[in-house]
């Protein structure tokens, strides 16, 4: 293999490129893109590992998808599906998983696909010199705009909030109002 070609991971902490319920809530687009950027780089020679987590016990750990590409799920939690806000505290666990084996097998580069992704991946290569990029797909307002019924909080708040960032004039919420004491 020449020098040029590369080892990836990609860290995609909820959504795997193996999801076969693409549309739904929580399998659309980063599955989409996460599958579509894995097999163009492995069908340039590149060898690609995509890390997500484990969402049942019966996945085996390892599944090849294309030739150069495969997927690894790391166990970092209940081994079953979460809701995607429910994730965030299972970073570390996934970060100190994908350390120890990115020890025993570093990859050249690590990709990893949304800020929690980001979180586990800047955790797993913290003590080596394996270089991490991030993709972040989404913002919290694109979320909130487009799959509101994913969020507990008031709708009504939310609003308010974006009229006070796009307007330095609004009243502060009460709760940032400063002390008449």
């Amino acid at each position: 293999m020449p020098d040029s070609l590369l080892h990836i991971a990609q860290v995609s902490e909820h959504a795997s490129p193996l999801a076969e319920d693409i549309g739904s809530t929580d399998s659309g687009g980063q599955n989409v893109y996460v599958r579509e950027l894995s097999l163009e780089l492995a069908a340039r020679g590149h060898r690609v590992t995509v890390f997500t987590r484990r969402t049942s016990s019966n996945q085996p750990e390892r599944v090849r998808f294309a030739p150069g590409a495969e997927v690894i799920h790391v166990p970092a939690g209940p081994a079953r599906q979460l809701p995607k806000e429910d994730l965030a505290p299972l970073m570390g666990d996934f970060g100190d998983q994908l350390a120890l084996r990115w020890q025993e097998e570093p990859p050249d580069l690590v990709h990893a696909h949304y800020w929690m992704s980001g979180i586990a991946a800047l955790a797993g290569a913290r003590r080596t010199p394996i270089p991490v990029i991030a993709t972040f797909h989404a913002l919290g307002l694109e979320r909130i705009a487009h799959h509101p019924e994913t969020f507990k909080d008031d709708r009504r708040e939310r609003e308010r909030e974006r009229e006070r960032e796009s307007d330095p004039n609004a009243p502060l919420p009460r709760w940032q109002m400063p002390s008449s004491h």
